[in-house]
């Protein structure tokens, strides 16, 4: 069946909402994903000066608190808890009239959808998450929406099982072209699923460095295997406007339909939508999966310098907002690190005086000058990407 894909901006065509009843938040993250903090190496390399200090004291924590600084075992936590992440998508969703639906996909986990559920308000809300899946030589980020709830918690243990067992036959390396095809195998029951939705996160982003070339040939021997057990690729919110122009250009050729996919980590609201009239998450489903039409929606936000936007969401991970809850308004508190005996504690736990060292906190200090008008623009120059250009054209 043939798909269409429509693309509209709301600083050109604000008018295209008027024909729906309802906007539809895919793919955004809450305090329950677990996120890198190798933009602490990042700022090493652009800020003159910060990697001897950082080094300096990298030494003396490891000298006299045992704790090696790891920043590849270390990660953040995204600031708002589930609750939070679930009203910032609906509240700007319902600003333009719209009934909201939204699918929080936090990584390798449905912790946020499960705790929603116990609200009123937030009941209704898919069981999604976004599984980070080996194949071959890349790992993709695939977008599983709407699981059946009595299947969802049997589901996380297989992907969690097959996302071990890949990595293990990694390590060891090992040859991986059955685990290729067990993960096929894997999609091929979902699809099987009438109510789930797959979509293929970012597809053009080589996100584990593997190369890009061979990461894009990947994707396409992955495609070429999964058939139409991949309902959509996503038009990244959060991702610069080339790559999703190159993101269209791979759908065109091989005829698959597009979908908006904010990727929202901090306070910043999903940079895209899709626009439909489906009432309910499943009929949502049903009308990319059966119909194979999609409306994608890209707010006022998305127009602005990409390199700006992706500082502000890092800063977002390294502020205190003394608004949150007690034990969550810190940003050592959203940090956590393994201790002398590699256990996994917060930052501001990890230090027997409580105090995080120097050391990094010099680094964060230096990276939340990015929030001021003097320091926004050189930072943003040291991302190596392109300004948002326009989005039209899909």
């Amino acid at each position: 069946m043939q798909t269409r894909t429509q693309v509209t901006t709301n600083w050109k065509d604000s008018n295209a909402i008027a024909k729906y009843a309802t906007g539809v938040s895919l793919h955004s993250h809450t305090s329950v994903s677990e996120e890198t903090l190798d933009f602490v190496h990042s700022a090493c390399a652009w800020i003159p000066g910060l990697k001897p200090v950082l080094d300096k004291y990298s030494k003396l924590s490891r000298e006299r608190y045992g704790i090696e600084l790891n920043f590849e075992r270390a990660n953040w936590r995204p600031p708002l808890q589930p609750r939070m992440a679930y009203e910032l998508e609906a509240q700007q969703i319902a600003a333009l009239w719209l009934q909201p639906l939204v699918s929080l996909t936090d990584h390798d986990s449905m912790e946020a959808p499960q705790l929603l559920r116990t609200l009123p308000s937030s009941r209704h809300i898919p069981m999604s998450t976004e599984w980070s899946a080996p194949f071959g030589e890349s790992v993709f980020h695939l977008g599983v929406h709407n699981l059946p709830t009595r299947h969802a918690a049997a589901w996380m243990q297989r992907f969690a099982a097959y996302t071990a067992a890949a990595h293990e036959a990694r390590r060891q390396q090992q040859n991986v072209t059955a685990l290729d095809a067990q993960l096929v195998t894997m999609l091929r029951e979902l699809h099987e699923i009438d109510q789930v939705l797959l979509v293929l996160n970012h597809p053009s982003w080589d996100l584990h460095k593997v190369g890009a070339a061979l990461h894009l040939r990947e994707v396409r021997r992955f495609l070429s295997l999964a058939g139409g057990c991949v309902h959509a690729l996503e038009l990244n919110g959060l991702r610069h406007a080339q790559e999703n122009h190159e993101v269209a250009r791979l759908a065109r050729e091989l005829g698959y339909l597009l979908i908006s996919g904010g990727d929202r980590h901090g306070l910043e609201a999903n940079a895209n939508i899709n626009l439909t009239s489906a009432a309910t998450f499943s009929e949502f489903v049903e009308e990319i999966r059966v119909d194979r039409v999609s409306h994608v929606h890209f707010m006022n936000q998305y127009r602005d310098p990409w390199e700006q936007r992706i500082v502000a969401s890092t800063l977002d991970a390294v502020t205190d907002f003394p608004q949150f809850m007690a034990g969550w308004q810190r940003w050592d508190e959203r940090v956590f690190h393994p201790d002398a005996n590699g256990i996994m504690r917060p930052a501001s736990e990890l230090w027997p005086d409580g105090r995080v060292p120097l050391g990094l906190r010099a680094a964060i200090a230096f990276v939340k000058l990015g929030r001021t008008r003097a320091m926004s623009r050189p930072i943003s120059l040291a991302f190596p990407g392109v300004n948002a250009i326009e989005v039209e054209g899909f």
